[in-house]
């Protein structure tokens, strides 16, 4: 595995990054949603690079979050034009993009309106539209986000991410112990605006009807048991899409990974 390159910061417009990789080409990365406007770091950076790293002996990565001080009505494809500005600003012509499950909301967005910065798209372990189990979820973690209960916050998330089986109970006491103490994992903002904001906007994010405009090549890749998204929105959003390929994972939850996933990626991208 190549070897994470200590690299974090805020370009000049605000947005948080990691770097990651060393090699000639770029690709953005949108990231999932997160309870802070900051780089990671510690254990969410090492179970990065063990998602991605594969892909980083040809590719440079910025794993890139929204801007700080969203304002009031803020929308997915107003978050996509803060990632547009910024590639503009950082990195000449085209990159690869990627987005990550809320990530992946904001990318088709971007994809669709700045089609000239974009060479090749991934839509990872996301959809055209958050399934309404999962919307009715992290709705519960913006209440209570707004309220400073950050405990009360990381359980309902968890309670989205959980899987939909028999499993779910067998595993139920690590999620408790991430909710307890999430802190370490999502961060407890001393400002839950942007949180709070970036889900309202999810929550209106339909793509179905503008999908076509991605004129990309694309891949949807993701997991059948995905708890935010179901199989069905998956196939939707990729035949949606003119130019695109859709992988399914059997079995698997969010967001896809493993040795499979990184090589289909990996194909993807630099064929």
């Amino acid at each position: 595995m190549t070897k994470i390159i200590d690299d974090s910061g805020y370009f000049n417009c605000g947005m948080p990054y990691n770097r990651f990789g060393q090699g000639e080409r770029i690709l953005v990365m949108f990231q999932g949603l997160m309870f802070e406007n900051k780089p990671i770091s510690g254990f969410m950076a090492k179970k990065f690079n063990e998602m991605y790293g594969t892909i980083t002996q040809d590719y440079t990565i910025y794993l890139v979050n929204r801007k700080p001080g969203l304002t009031d009505g803020y929308t997915m494809k107003d978050i996509a034009a803060d990632y547009a500005d910024m590639i503009k600003q950082e990195f000449s012509g085209p990159v690869d993009v990627l987005g990550v499950s809320t990530g992946g909301s904001i990318v088709q967005h971007f994809a669709a309106d700045h089609s000239e910065l974009v060479r090749r798209l991934i839509i990872h372990s996301s959809a055209y539209k958050l399934s309404d189990s999962a919307r009715e979820g992290q709705n519960k973690v913006a209440q209570f986000a707004k309220q400073g209960k950050w405990r009360a916050a990381y359980a309902a998330l968890m309670n989205v991410s959980l899987p939909k089986s028999p499993a779910r109970y067998l595993i139920k006491p690590l999620y408790a112990f991430i909710a307890l103490f999430g802190k370490s994992f999502f961060g407890k903002p001393e400002d839950p605006s942007d949180l709070v904001l970036t889900i309202e906007a999810e929550d209106k994010h339909d793509f179905l009807g503008r999908l076509c405009e991605i004129k990309a090549p694309t891949l949807v890749i993701a997991g059948e048991k995905d708890p935010f998204y179901t199989p069905e929105l998956f196939r939707k959003t990729a035949e949606g899409i003119p130019d695109s390929k859709l992988v399914v994972y059997e079995g698997m939850g969010h967001p896809a990974s493993g040795k499979q996933f990184k090589e289909e990626i990996r194909k993807f991208l630099v064929d």
